[in-house]
């Protein structure tokens, strides 16, 4: 693996398989009495947000602790980047704390590729989200969380998605989760298709390793997976769709759309939902949705990584590790 994790678009096949069969291991210690391990002790991880998001940040942080970590939550709200302080100068300062990894989430696309390339910082960049450009992590805990519906858990490891037709609705012009889940997919041998409004595709898009399509209705029968992207408004200054019930009529996955799909296939959403937008309470609460499991496996995936990017020569995860070193 590379010394960040940027892009999803930056990984190999090898390194995707490599954090996911990690990332099996790591949920093994989650049914554990004591869930932690050893690993990380001594580093310090700085969760370092630009924007708010509760539950990605959460998530780190969990998976930096179980790892026996020291971290430390970095808002930029209250904080002096508030006050006009640099992201050069924020990153020096994070430096002198002596920060081994910095997972940063940031308005601006591009602002973890400047961290990691400026030379502020030692230590390893982990993108949280960037702008509406990528989320490595997210599509990571997504194919994660594909393989163990479609392939299972105990299918062995180093196995992808190869062949799994996966679809992605919704907002993909605003969505930086749907650009990296396109390039993991991919990687990973997956058949991704896009379905949205003109609108809400964005420019170029051809270029990308993927199928586009408007017609929800017609893909949904050949889908191992339907991922539902939140409708971002908050990034919207234009009217990208008439109303909000002509965009669930036309682009929402309600209980007679999901009857269509086949009967092993998922529905997923990275949350937070707009229940009954892009998804009725009823899909969103049956058996089939792993809006759940997503959270869970994220997780497992964070943790994974920032073991990889940071952890030493020992194994992940020891089974005959002494009680007390596991505490």
């Amino acid at each position: 693996m590379k010394r960040h994790l940027i892009s999803a678009a930056d990984l190999t096949r090898d390194d995707a398989v490599l954090i996911l069969d990690t990332a099996e291991e790591m949920a093994r210690v989650a049914d554990r009495p004591i869930k932690k391990l050893p690993t990380l002790r001594g580093r310090t991880v700085v969760n370092l947000f630009f924007e708010d998001s509760t539950r990605t940040r959460i998530s780190f942080e969990a998976a930096a602790k179980r790892l026996s970590a020291d971290v430390i939550n970095f808002s930029a709200k209250g904080s002096s980047v508030s006050k006009g302080e640099s992201l050069k100068d924020t990153a020096l300062t994070l430096e002198a704390m002596g920060a081994d990894a910095v997972v940063i989430r940031h308005h601006a696309s591009g602002a973890p590729y400047r961290l990691a390339n400026s030379g502020w910082i030692d230590g390893a960049v982990v993108n949280a989200g960037d702008g509406t450009h990528e989320h490595p992590t997210q599509a990571l805990l997504d194919a994660f969380t594909m393989r163990r519906r479609l392939v299972g858990p105990d299918a062995g490891t180093g196995h992808d998605l190869a062949g799994r037709r996966i679809t992605i609705v919704g907002d993909v012009l605003h969505s930086r989760v749907a650009r990296s889940n396109v390039h993991l997919l991919t990687t990973l041998g997956a058949e991704v298709t896009l379905v949205a409004p003109p609108t809400l595709v964005p420019v170029g898009v051809e270029t990308w390793p993927c199928e586009v399509s408007y017609d929800l209705d017609s893909v949904l029968p050949k889908s191992d997976a339907v991922m539902m992207l939140r409708v971002q408004r908050e990034r919207m200054n234009a009217a990208f769709f008439p109303t909000e019930r002509e965009y669930a009529r036309r682009y929402g996955l309600d209980g007679e759309r999901m009857a269509r799909m086949p009967e092993h296939a998922v529905v997923m959403h990275p949350g937070p939902m707009n229940r009954g937008m892009e998804i009725t309470a009823e899909v969103a609460d049956s058996g089939r949705c792993t809006a759940v499991e997503q959270v869970a496996n994220g997780v497992s995936i964070r943790m994974a990584v920032l073991y990889l990017l940071l952890g030493g020569s020992e194994p992940a995860v020891t089974n005959n590790a002494r009680p007390e070193e596991n505490k």
